[in-house]
Formats: structure tokens, sequence, C-alpha cells
């Protein structure tokens, strides 16, 4: 696989798996500065805030607060508590987590003969599906961990909807993306030698992080 084309796979895996780990710091309910969260995720306070606007982008209700006493907290409709169903909020240790999808047709087809993703469960009262989707099944897999589902998910390719929880569904968003940009069109003049694109100015901006 050429460099780049390799280099920007693993891009979008890694900051997939950052964007979990951003999810589950603010899970907790506790106030973090920027600062705080860049030292514990090992990123550049700039980073942070990228990955923020990414999350408010996915729709999760990241709050910040100015002040002596401010920060960067979830509103509490987003934050895990002990009501919500197993591996759904943050999981603790030794427990496995449950990721709710919906699956195409075709998609389900291939997990049931393949096995992959493991521990299928349907959902006996699913939500109303999307009408474009109205033959789509909804249920859930079983994981090791959060940061497994996104790589293991990707093998059902475009099949597969991820519901919840939010921070895997943002992740496979972020991984989606990098897809799109790593697929472009490649440039008519470099065709028969395989060559890509130039990029663009959103791709160099990504690959600045």
């Amino acid at each position: 696989m050429p460099i780049e084309r390799r280099w920007s796979n693993e891009w979008g895996v890694m900051r997939a798996g950052r964007l979990i780990q951003l999810m589950r710091e603010l899970q907790g309910g506790d106030r973090f500065t920027v600062d705080q969260l860049a030292e514990r995720l090992e990123v550049s306070p700039r980073t942070v805030l990228r990955d923020l606007d990414t999350l408010i982008g996915a729709g999760v209700s990241v709050i910040t607060t100015r002040g002596r006493n401010g920060g960067v907290h979830l509103a509490e409709s987003t934050q895990a508590s002990p009501g919500l169903a197993p591996g759904f909020g943050g999981a603790s240790a030794g427990r496995l987590c449950r990721v709710r999808v919906r699956l195409s047709p075709a998609a389900h087809r291939q997990a049931m003969a393949s096995g992959r993703p493991e521990g299928w469960r349907a959902r006996p009262n699913p939500d109303p599906p999307h009408p474009d989707r109205d033959d789509w099944i909804e249920g859930s897999f079983r994981f090791g961990s959060y940061n497994e589902a996104p790589g293991d998910l990707l093998v059902l390719g475009g099949g597969v909807e991820v519901l919840l929880p939010t921070h895997v569904r943002v992740a496979m968003a972020t991984i989606a993306r990098s897809i799109v940009l790593l697929h472009q069109p490649l440039d008519p003049q470099h065709e028969d030698r395989g060559m890509p694109a130039a990029r663009t100015g959103q791709d160099i901006a990504l690959r600045n992080d």
C-alpha cells in the first residue's frame, strides 16, 4: 500500500480512538480545562479544540464555561449514568461493551455468516428506521472495549449505522471522512501510475493534526 494511503488510513483510526477517549473523559461529569484534556490525551491544546469542534458538529452537547470555576463538560443528558444499559455508558473494568447499530439486510447476512463482529443481539422494540432504510435491522454487537468497535464494524462497509454510544458514532463518522478523502478521484495525468490527485486544502489541514 502506498505510504500516503496507509498513513491517511492510520490517521483516521488514530483520531477516532482519540475522540472515543475524549468522550470517555468527559462522560464522567467532571469539568476540564483544555490544557488538562491535552495532558490526558497527550496532544496539543489546539488539537483538543479541533476534537471538541468535531464532537459539537456531530451533535454532542459539549458545554464550555468561562471563569474561575469554568471548563469543558458535557450536558447532563450526555453523561454516563448508572441507569444506562450495560455497555452504553462508561464501561467498567472487565465489562464487555455493547454498541447499538442498524444493519442493512446484506450486512446482517454477512455478520451472521462470518461471526464478525461478535455477539449480535436483535433489539425487541427498535426505534422507527429512516424512511429510506425501512428494511434495516436494529440490534447490538459485543466488544471487549469501545476502542475495538470502529475497526471491527468497518468490515460491514456502508451497511452499518452506529446509534449508541455517541462517541463510537462520532468515531465512525471520523473514519468515514478520512476514507472519503483517501478515495478522491485520481488526477488524470497520474491515473496510469496509480498516483493520487493533489490534496485539497481540507485534507492538508486534517493531516496537520
